[in-house]
């Protein structure tokens, strides 16, 4: 028996990847809550029609999208240089539907590779009530997973946006709530009235703003506007071997 998984608990929420590992395998569904990267990314590209392959950000990314003929997301910092797409949520505000894209990242993607055989969905602010309502479908034991962000040591970095992204989620789900749930609803209960601001302050965002992606942050802090649900699965072309994001429509 471990204190962690919070099994006693329907509704659950714990950080990263050591939340994967305690929360997932006793959950009927996953959400990955990446706010200003990962999860904003493939809401906007998938809500487009877009097939979004997740993938490590040190893996060989370039071999990966070759070998599945996709195209390979970059850096923000390498937009212009090597790709027109990238983890810059406003980079795929325009992408064709049907594109195949390989999204590195070290938080999100890497998240969403862990979950195994667990149904996965990708949440955000944007599309927080309709990915709540889709979990729901899947069973009543959820783990709302935020992502966090990494110190230079590569540690992780509990990160604000996160925090309320998944309290955001989590205040739209129904049944018995961990301790951690109900603080994270808390907070984002709190901060809903000036997200936009807020997540213009908070680190993250700072140092978005300051590279030149205010734009992100406030495609990041729009609130329940998509109806769209990235759920990670077999793609639909038949590409076997490697789920992707694509996603499926909740009213």
């Amino acid at each position: 028996m471990t204190f962690y998984d919070r099994s006693e608990f329907e509704i659950r929420c714990e950080w990263g990847a050591r939340g994967v590992e305690q929360l997932v395998p006793l959950s009927d569904v996953a959400i990955v809550v990446d706010i200003l990267s990962f999860s904003t990314c493939v809401e906007i590209a998938t809500s487009r029609g877009a097939i979004v392959f997740p993938c490590h950000w040190k893996n060989e990314a370039e071999e990966f999208a070759a070998s599945l003929d996709a195209q390979l997301a970059v850096r923000r910092s390498e937009r212009g240089v090597r790709n027109q797409y990238s983890l810059s949520p406003l980079s795929l505000s325009q992408i064709p539907k049907g594109t195949r894209l390989v999204l590195p990242s070290p938080n999100g993607s890497t998240l969403s590779l862990a979950t195994g055989d667990t149904p996965t969905l990708a949440g955000c602010l944007r599309n927080c009530r309709a990915v709540a309502q889709a979990a729901m479908s899947y069973g009543q034991r959820i783990a709302v997973i935020p992502a966090g962000e990494k110190w230079h040591d590569g540690s992780l970095r509990p990160a604000f946006e996160d925090w309320i992204g998944a309290g955001a989620i989590l205040s739209h789900l129904k049944g018995s709530v961990s301790p951690e749930a109900e603080s994270a609803i808390a907070a984002y209960r709190q901060a809903a009235p000036h997200l936009n601001h807020l997540l213009k302050q908070c680190t993250s965002g700072k140092e978005l703003i300051g590279k030149g992606f205010e734009s992100d942050v406030d495609l990041a802090a729009e609130l329940d506007v998509s109806q769209g649900v990235p759920i990670l699965r077999d793609p639909p072309d038949g590409t076997l071997g490697d789920r992707a994001y694509t996603q499926t429509l909740y009213f």
